[in-house]
């Protein structure tokens, strides 16, 4: 990577251009008098809801980035993960003209997205270990590739990729590597929110969805340079995490013990369950997990998931992912809930 870098010279010209809409709760926000709001054309009669959310978030936003040790303007919320991945790929992907890097297998949206924006997706398979293949993805980086999406832990094969190699990728790529961290939570590896101030060129993205239990109201979170942030406001809808969701989440980020105990207890569950698959006849290989959920390699995964649902219990079927064939994907459920799979698993290996 250059040792100057200028993320404006990465960003689509357009979208250097723009005026951002302002909205009413843009140009004003309650500071905590008794004001008359007469500015938003709002239904007047409270319901805890009548009013606009805050755009910026700025009560959760605060909350996340005392948790991550960064600076309010270091963090930008989407509707789910899949907005902020969208923003990013408008903010910095010329349509017909840029393209991406993918690693599969790895997460579907990077290239239903890619698809959405007109944006070429450059595939680079994994290793057949599921590693990243470092000298392939460098070679195919051409001058219009602008992002590189790295899901780590990846999904679907759960495993953390080695810290040297991404470290190798930001340090030899001008453009910007995308780190997915959905499943950060359940992994010892260290996040690389930590890296931030060291590396310009590197965008976190984590989720509510995963650790925090909160898969329903649709929160996805995005950490980087306050610069990148900026652009990415820029292009945001106005109010695109509503006030209900807001609230859930700042009660759950504020009540993170909580949130630590449920994950220690998913990955006690975790190791139980991989102890009990490696005990099936029928599954060849259980593959090292930083996630909450197990991949395996069976005899045959189209018949066994359907022996599976066939009884109740609702896997995925990741044969059909490139490097993944005869695997299916077990998410760590509850101590009754993995308890009934092994035991279903157990009878169909008689």
């Amino acid at each position: 990577m250059n040792k100057i870098f200028n993320i404006q010279n990465l960003v689509r010209a357009n979208v250097q251009k723009l005026k951002p809409y302002s909205s009413a709760r843009d140009e004003y926000k309650a500071n905590g008098t008794d004001m008359v709001f007469l500015d938003a054309n709002e239904n007047p009669f409270e319901n805890g809801v009548n009013r606009y959310p805050d755009p910026q978030q700025r009560d959760l936003k605060l909350a996340l980035a005392k948790l991550k040790n960064l600076k309010p303007e270091q963090v930008l919320l989407g509707n789910g993960s899949d907005e902020v991945l969208d923003l990013i790929f408008r903010a910095f992907c010329e349509p017909q003209i840029d393209n991406i890097l993918t690693l599969p297998p790895t997460y579907g949206m990077y290239n239903v997205l890619a698809g959405i924006n007109n944006v070429e997706n450059k595939e680079v398979l994994l290793t057949v270990d599921y590693e990243l293949d470092i000298k392939s993805i460098l070679n195919e980086v051409t001058e219009t590739t602008k992002l590189i999406f790295i899901c780590n832990p990846n999904n679907p094969t759960g495993n953390a990729f080695d810290a040297r190699s991404i470290k190798t990728l930001i340090e030899n790529f001008n453009g910007i590597v995308v780190i997915d961290e959905a499943y950060i939570d359940f992994s010892s590896y260290e996040s690389w929110i930590n890296f931030l101030d060291i590396y310009p060129n590197i965008i976190i993205t984590q989720t509510l969805s995963k650790a925090y239990g909160m898969a329903g109201v649709r929160l996805g979170v995005c950490y980087a340079s306050a610069e990148i942030i900026s652009v990415l406001n820029k292009i945001k809808p106005p109010y695109n995490v509503n006030e209900l969701t807001q609230q859930k989440a700042l009660e759950r980020v504020l009540a993170f013990d909580e949130v630590f105990n449920e994950v220690e207890t998913i990955i006690i569950e975790r190791e139980k369950m991989i102890s009990n698959l490696e005990q099936i006849g029928f599954i060849e290989t259980v593959y090292t997990t930083d996630a909450n959920f197990v991949l395996v390699k069976v005899d045959d995964a189209t018949k066994r998931y359907n022996q599976l649902l066939e009884r109740g219990i609702v896997i995925r079927n990741r044969t059909n992912q490139p490097l993944c064939e005869n695997t299916l994907r077990f998410t760590v459920g509850t101590k009754q809930e993995n308890k009934k799979l092994i035991e279903v698993l157990q009878t169909l290996d008689k």
